[in-house]
């Protein structure tokens, strides 16, 4: 008797649930390089997605590889050139983004109407199948295949692939199926956006506003042109003590309390309504790789840690899943092991930055302390004023022309020298018990009063964040050894053909060690 191996079939070598920025990006990637792809989501395209619409320069780089900065309508789409800084409705600072060897100098804000539907239209022309309409509502991850359970409004059916990639946002099914459980609460942020009609003021400037009654969050108001913008406000979802404010709720109340936005929304209607979105955070202690399956974009959390961004992100893993995913395909190997190369490019590239979100999103929790970042905000304005590579080096953050371990180089550490006080005198403070929440270390009488008077409220709600802030105080400074330790040179010279593999080619030679 003679027996015959059958080759395994398949309906696809990759299927990619998610069809937006980070999903579409790793499909056209995938397709150029010879790979056969399925992209599946649950709604048609062109479609609204809830977002703040600004796409950075190094996102604006990811777009031109993938051809689509030559779309019909693309160059049409608002470019933004500086931004400017508010708090409590007063002016602070006003910069154009600096300029970077090899990066534009500019940013653009494009509504995700449009956006996602010029990296879909570049993913079906590179040749992936595009399925519309289609959720994924379960995966079951084999040997020598993964059948992922597709649905639509007629029912559900089976699909067969090599490898599961993860794309699905913020609330991702994958993640949650992967892990076994949602993302924690404490690694959550919400936020709401609205669009408006007849703006006053620049159509080239983003605006940034923070506030006391905006904290522990701040609100934007990127203009897409034409006197339209999109404004909205991004909170965290935990803080201490809690709050029972919506975004949307506190958005409303900006809009009519704050000096500066009111001014430029003086005239202006809203289109549609507003609405709402969580956003994960990432949390260095969940996976984003096991067996055939991998999380890239939002669905791991990856959104840039000082500017709210994840379109830059969600662009970047998709380009490093597909370089990981190349010797996978052509070795037919897709354990873990083999996409644990993609795991740690997301360290080496972001862990630090995300350490010291995680950082800033715990003291910032605290809104006794609103009082102290506040102050913290006006006094790195100030420097700013004065001082042109620091005010240079904090609009390159905001714009994500730099990483935050870059900008602590650049300005000789004290952006990161500040965080640390802050949290060094954020803790001390709260430690000293009552005698030294009544001393100077607070900074106002107020904010002293509140965090005492909050602490004797809740002293479990208080330890609890306690344990937090010094628990995200431990991992930067691990971090921030383990960079020491290695001696990772930054602002690395890239060139072109180093980055070229699997199609992906940049113009010229890139001063950034974001890729």
């Amino acid at each position: 008797m003679v027996y015959v191996a059958l080759k395994p079939s398949y309906d696809a070598d990759v299927i990619i649930a998610g069809a937006g920025p980070a999903g579409a990006a790793a499909a056209c990637h995938l397709t150029r390089a010879g790979a056969s792809v399925i992209l599946l989501d649950r709604m048609t395209f062109p479609r609204d997605k809830v977002c703040g619409d600004f796409v950075g320069p190094s996102a604006l780089i990811e777009l031109d590889s993938l051809g689509i900065s030559e779309m019909d309508g693309f160059a049409r789409t608002n470019i933004a050139r500086r931004a400017a800084l508010y708090i409590d409705g007063e002016a602070l600072i006003a910069r154009p983004f600096p300029m970077i060897e090899g990066m534009p100098s500019f940013g653009r804000v494009i509504p995700r109407l449009a956006l996602d539907n010029f990296i879909v239209d570049a993913a079906r022309s590179a040749g992936a199948r595009v399925m519309e309409g289609y959720s994924l509502a379960g995966f079951a991850a084999g040997g020598d295949a993964v059948a992922v359970e597709a649905a639509n409004s007629k029912g559900h059916f089976t699909l067969r692939c090599r490898q599961l990639i993860g794309a699905d946002g913020g609330s991702s099914t994958v993640a949650r199926l992967m892990r076994g459980s949602a993302p924690p609460r404490r690694d959550r942020f919400i936020a709401s956006r609205a669009y408006f009609a007849n703006v006053e003021g620049p159509d080239d400037q983003l605006d940034v506003y923070f506030g006391h009654s905006s904290f522990p969050g701040y609100c934007w108001l990127f203009p897409t042109g034409n006197g339209e913008a999109n404004v909205g406000l991004g909170m965290a979802l935990e803080t201490w003590p809690a709050h029972n404010r919506t975004p949307a709720d506190m958005l409303r109340r900006l809009m009519r309390d704050d000096a500066a936005l009111a001014a430029r929304l003086r005239n202006a209607s809203l289109r549609g309504k507003i609405v709402g979105w969580p956003l994960i955070t990432y949390n260095h202690r969940l996976p984003i790789v096991s067996g055939r399956v991998m999380l890239i974009g939002d669905a791991a959390g990856l959104i840039n840690p000082l500017n709210g961004e994840g379109i830059q992100y969600a662009l970047l893993s998709a380009r490093w899943a597909a370089e990981t995913l190349a010797p996978c395909l052509r070795e037919d190997d897709f354990s873990a092991r083999a996409l644990a190369p993609f795991a740690a490019r997301v360290e080496s590239e972001m862990r630090y930055d995300m350490a010291l979100s995680r950082l800033i999103v715990q003291l910032i929790g605290n809104r006794a302390l609103t009082p102290l970042w506040i102050g913290a905000s006006k006094i790195i304005a100030v420097r700013a004023h004065k001082d042109a590579n620091y005010a240079s080096t904090v609009s390159g953050i905001f714009a994500g022309l730099l990483p935050a371990r870059d900008a602590l180089k650049v300005v000789g550490g004290t952006v990161g020298q500040a965080v640390r006080s802050l949290a060094s005198k954020a803790v001390t403070t709260a430690l000293s018990g009552p005698r030294g929440w009544a001393g100077p270390g607070v900074g106002t009488a107020q904010g002293r009063f509140q965090l005492a008077s909050d602490a004797a409220k809740d002293p479990a709600g208080f330890a609890e964040w306690l344990i937090g802030a010094a628990a995200c105080a431990i991992e930067l400074g691990s971090q921030a050894s383990r960079n020491a330790i290695a001696g990772k040179p930054k602002g690395t010279v890239v060139s072109a053909q180093k980055l070229s593999g699997l199609g992906i080619g940049l113009p010229g030679k890139i001063a950034t060690d974001d890729f």
